[in-house]
């Protein structure tokens, strides 16, 4: 006779439709009567090494509701990456509360500890079904068509390069938006939707696919500027040289890093700064203006696609029916059907853990300053319902009197 217990936790960065996983999976799970309780861990994996779990099943159907619709991680999250050993402390956990199911839900990392839990319940003969729920901003799991979180971030960003460009077209000079993504350019791609006009901006984006080359992008800058008269730029945090060091630290005087080892990019400000102190001294253009989006873009409430919520609520229902209806472990995948239309399929965690998937060479112009409009079909019904628009004056000209 099994516990019937199952445990769920998040991992890695929040976003604005975690939530909805988090209650597909706990409300999923309720449904099944062999489902005697629904534990949470705090704060992801230290949460579950340090026994620190709430009881789910005693949470309301409407609260739960009411939480899924809330941006960010309401278990809490962790930036902890589990070696083999933490894992060995995460099964001793489980196994010591009688886990029978274990769901996490987060990206790349998240997927590769499901994978050795998964391994060491097997090795040691204990019945642990183990399932990666994915979810990321950065679109870089392998074997997805989309990652819930990167919609709605999508949409974040796609908004804000809109606006920024109604910005500088009424005040002109050159804007540079840095955006999320280390190794992956999709949610800076993500700039190109808020375009609606021929001279819309952005006007130039740079991802971590291209090799990045100061020079290049100086003398891009200064076409665009000339033609124009204002240039907006979207930038990956990632963006490298051909040897593969990050911009930033080729740039900066002083280097910060995270607690993996990893240079800190667009948390600190510094790439934007960086990049338009060089277009101002290089090119003499005195009006030059950077932002990075950093964290804004994960949970920005009110700006959600309800594409990414619907398909969010259902990666966590499909987790706990694989758990409870299958006989292997994985990581639940979105695939795309006709346009469009999602449906779901359950990888092996070693087709996916630790792997990271990049843009598509389709994706991304010839230029490499632009995306293709395969890309723009791509991403558009990800963006959901109501995005809003941005019109123009037709202005009539009235004849000048005194400068004519």
């Amino acid at each position: 006779m099994g516990s019937g217990k199952i445990l769920v936790a998040q991992g890695g960065g929040p976003t604005a439709v975690i939530n909805q996983s988090l209650v597909g999976v706990a409300l999923e799970a309720r449904r099944f009567n062999e489902v005697t309780k629904v534990y949470g861990a705090m704060h992801g994996v230290r949460g579950i090494v340090n026994e620190d779990f709430v009881d789910l099943t005693q949470e309301t159907s409407h609260n739960l509701e009411l939480v899924a619709a809330t941006p960010s991680s309401a278990l809490g999250s962790t930036r902890d990456k589990p070696d083999l050993k933490y894992c060995a402390e995460i099964f001793n956990v489980l196994r010591a509360h009688e886990i029978e199911h274990f769901f996490y839900i987060g990206g790349n990392d998240s997927s590769d500890t499901v994978r050795i839990v998964s391994e060491q319940a097997q090795a040691a003969g204990y019945p642990l079904r183990a399932i990666h729920v994915p979810k990321t901003i950065d679109n870089d799991l392998v074997g997805n068509d989309h990652t819930p979180g990167f919609p709605s971030a999508a949409r974040f960003v796609a908004q804000a390069f809109a606006g920024a460009n109604l910005d500088n077209a009424s005040l002109p000079g050159v804007y540079v938006g840095v955006v999320m993504g280390r190794h992956a350019g999709f949610l800076t791609a993500a700039a190109a939707l808020g375009k609606k006009f021929p001279d819309d901006g952005p006007h130039l984006i740079y991802v971590p696919e291209r090799v990045f080359v100061l020079d290049r992008f100086l003398a891009d800058v200064k076409a665009v500027y000339e033609r124009y008269g204002r240039c907006v730029i979207a930038v990956s945090e990632g963006i490298h040289d051909a040897s593969g060091e990050p911009i930033a630290t080729l740039l900066a005087k002083e280097v910060e890093r995270d607690a993996h080892g990893n240079v800190q990019l667009s948390g600190t400000g510094a790439l934007a700064d960086l990049l338009c102190e060089e277009i101002k001294a290089k090119l003499g253009i005195k009006r030059v203006r950077g932002d990075t989006f950093g964290y804004l873009q994960r949970s920005f409430i009110g700006c959600v696609s309800d594409v990414d919520q619907r398909e969010a609520r259902e990666v966590g229902e499909k987790a706990v029916q694989y758990a409870m209806w299958g006989s292997r472990n994985g990581s639940v995948a979105i695939k795309r059907t006709g346009f469009y239309s999602a449906d779901y399929e359950l990888l092996p965690l070693e087709a996916v853990a630790g792997k990271t998937r990049t843009m598509e060479d389709e994706f991304i112009t010839d230029s490499g300053t632009d995306v293709t409009d395969a890309f723009r079909m791509y991403l558009r019904p990800l963006l959901g319902s109501g995005m809003p628009d941005a019109y123009r004056l037709r202005p009539a000209p009235v004849p000048k009197i005194l400068h004519r």
